[in-house]
């Protein structure tokens, strides 16, 4: 819990912190750059240290993982120029990509799956209250210190996260020297990366950077393809990523991961600029899905050996359509308390579903690939966040330039109608009314994609992982052992 935490702070504090810091260090036109190099990163990376996790052990990856993010946060506490800051914001999410699913693999590792839900129910609740508490500690310390420190409240964490992994977390050494497949992790860390640059960009498609990217991650594709068929020991496997389980979960959850990241972006824009609501409202309308989901992991946590984990993965993910119709059925003249349900709702469900989804991906593999599927899943989670953020970015722009009636809307009258709550003009309410129309688009394809969810979930076999298979047992895991 305490190395999540730092990777769950780091998230949502810097964003608090970022117009001081651009201000001191300048380069605005590589502002965005600054929360892109984390996430790039970090979705690049995962799967690597899933796999090297299995390889080598738990202990000394999460360890090598705790030590490149601390040498990064002393690092950024230490920029003297906004490349610098870039710099050391991906080696951060290097070090996220192997403390966030290494973390997960050993509370599998040292848990029955009876109680596994309910420890990785607190490390759920570790993101949610990070994601209350961040903007509010950013906002402290930039008042009464440096924004280094910004940076520099994650060593004390660290050091006392490795120190409790030094004492107390003991494994066997490997049974057989590892065989490490290094050009399979090159090619698939070029592809994502060259993905995400080019999603990154794509509200301008005809920027040859966009193309470059597209074109780029489909070479590296085709030669890692070509590098795990050749490979000893391939660092994904295709035989593991297609089981009908594993692949329908982490399509699920990566379209779970879509939702979360149009939710996140375009609630508050329509509580503002629609509801015509203050930030505050529109944040709290937005935090009810930190609030439902961690009610949703301890909900699975305490049922899921009663039930079996396909029924509460498939009745959970039924919620995140009513949510969704929820904001479909959302109008210039609702309540943001109807907002807040529909948040409500789909917080519920991500949280049954990240949860059961993960356990289920766990206790179908042997102990030695646990790291690996780990991985594979919280890759599906990060990349669709990716993914959404494009997507309905592309629906929203389509909206407000393709009103009916309507003349297309600016970036610069958008801004105006988002940050003016007084008294509107007939401009500012035709303005409204288009961007009304944009979000009901917006809404209306992640209630598309919500049941895409569910109807993804249902290919689960239904004799994956019952209630019955669940045992008590603590399993053993062997690093480098097959």
């Amino acid at each position: 819990m305490a190395a999540t935490s730092m990777v769950a702070i780091e998230a949502t504090i810097i964003s608090t912190a970022m117009p001081q810091i651009v201000a001191q260090l300048g380069g605005l036109n590589l502002y965005s750059w600054v929360f892109s190099a984390f996430l790039l990163a970090q979705t690049a990376m995962t799967v690597v240290f899933g796999k090297l996790a299995d390889l080598y052990g738990r202990k000394p990856v999460i360890l090598v993982g705790i030590a490149v993010f601390l040498i990064a946060s002393l690092g950024g506490g230490l920029a003297w120029s906004m490349p610098a800051m870039i710099a050391f914001r991906l080696l951060q999410g290097v070090g996220a990509a192997c403390i966030q699913p290494v973390s997960l693999v050993i509370v599998a590792d040292h848990y029955p799956i009876s109680e596994r839900g309910k420890v990785q129910g607190w490390l759920a609740s570790v993101w949610a209250i990070s994601a209350v508490l961040g903007p509010m500690l950013g906002g402290l310390i930039i008042r009464d210190l440096s924004w280094s420190w910004i940076f520099w409240i994650n060593i004390p964490i660290g050091l006392l996260a490795a120190a409790g992994f030094v004492a107390y977390l003991h494994e066997d050494a490997p049974r057989q020297r590892p065989s490490i497949d290094v050009m399979g992790a090159v090619f698939f860390t070029i592809a994502v990366a060259a993905l995400m640059i080019a999603l990154t960009d794509a509200n301008a498609f005809s920027d040859t950077h966009v193309w470059g990217g597209v074109l780029a991650c489909a070479i590296a594709v085709l030669l890692f393809v070509w590098q795990e068929r050749r490979a000893k020991d391939p660092m994904i496997s295709f035989a593991l990523w297609s089981r009908r389980p594993i692949a329908a979960a982490n399509a699920a959850t990566l379209l779970s991961g879509m939702v979360l990241m149009g939710l996140t972006t375009f609630l508050p824009m329509y509580a503002q600029g629609v509801l015509r609501q203050t930030p505050v409202v529109a944040g709290m309308a937005l935090t009810m899905i930190m609030v439902g989901w961690p009610i949703g992991s301890t909900f699975a946590a305490k049922t899921f050996t009663r039930f079996g984990l396909r029924r509460i993965l498939v009745g959970g993910s039924l919620l995140m359509p009513l949510g969704g119709l929820v904001f479909a059925l959302l109008g210039p003249g609702s309540s943001p308390l109807l907002a807040g349900f529909g948040s409500l709702l789909m917080g519920f469900s991500m949280g049954t579903g990240s949860v059961s989804a993960l356990v289920l991906i766990q206790e179908i593999v042997d102990p030695s690939q646990r790291g690996s599927a780990t991985a594979s899943n919280i890759f599906s989670r990060n990349l669709g966040s990716t993914l959404g953020a494009t997507l309905f970015g592309a629906v929203l722009n389509f909206g407000l330039t393709h009103s009916s009636g309507l003349a297309p809307v600016t970036s610069d009258q958008l801004r105006h109608v988002l940050e003016d709550r007084g008294v509107s003009t007939v401009a500012d309410q035709a303005i409204r009314a288009v961007l009304q129309h944009s979000l009901h688009l917006t809404f209306l394809s992640i209630l598309a994609i919500s049941i895409g969810v569910v109807l993804l979930l249902l290919l689960v076999p239904t004799n994956a992982v019952d209630s019955r298979s669940i045992k008590r047992d603590k399993p053993e895991f062997v690093p480098g052992g097959h």
